[in-house]
């Protein structure tokens, strides 16, 4: 059995980096934090609380009915999008908000979009394929 893994990630609305990008607002204006996040295998994509959904600025752009893992059915908000960024590699998710959530959790598209797993030995993240990360197109 795997303990529970935690890892940094820095989480940026990829609106503002667009508005920044085309001259509209400073780099230094671009809203974003740093979050202890729970890498989760089980879940599909980035959860966010909406504590984070509020400091981000991320409007929600609609509903979707979710299962947790304890069975409970559950409404959730899709946020804007971000940009997910972990050491050297990032990628961008529109992130679920969970009522009531306490963390963020890192789930599996994420994870594998950034080509990285858990070891489970060292309880962090490694890269799939090293320290240079594989798109796969197929």
């Amino acid at each position: 059995m795997v303990g529970t893994v935690y890892e940094l990630i820095t989480l940026k609305n990829l609106g503002d980096i667009t508005r920044c990008g085309d001259g509209l607002i400073k780099e230094t204006e671009i809203r974003q934090m740093t979050v202890r996040c729970v890498v989760d295998t089980g879940a599909g994509t980035l959860v966010i609380s909406e504590a984070v959904q509020k400091e981000l600025g991320l409007r929600t752009e609609h509903l979707h009915e979710s299962t947790l893992a304890n069975g409970e059915n559950v409404v959730c908000k899709i946020a804007e999008t971000v940009r997910v960024y972990w050491k050297d590699r990032y990628m961008t998710c529109d992130p679920w908000v969970l009522p009531g959530a306490s963390e963020v959790l890192l789930g599996a598209i994420p994870l594998e979009n950034m080509d990285l797993m858990v070891d489970p030995k060292r309880l962090q993240l490694v890269g799939v394929h090293g320290d240079q990360p594989l798109g796969m197109i197929y």
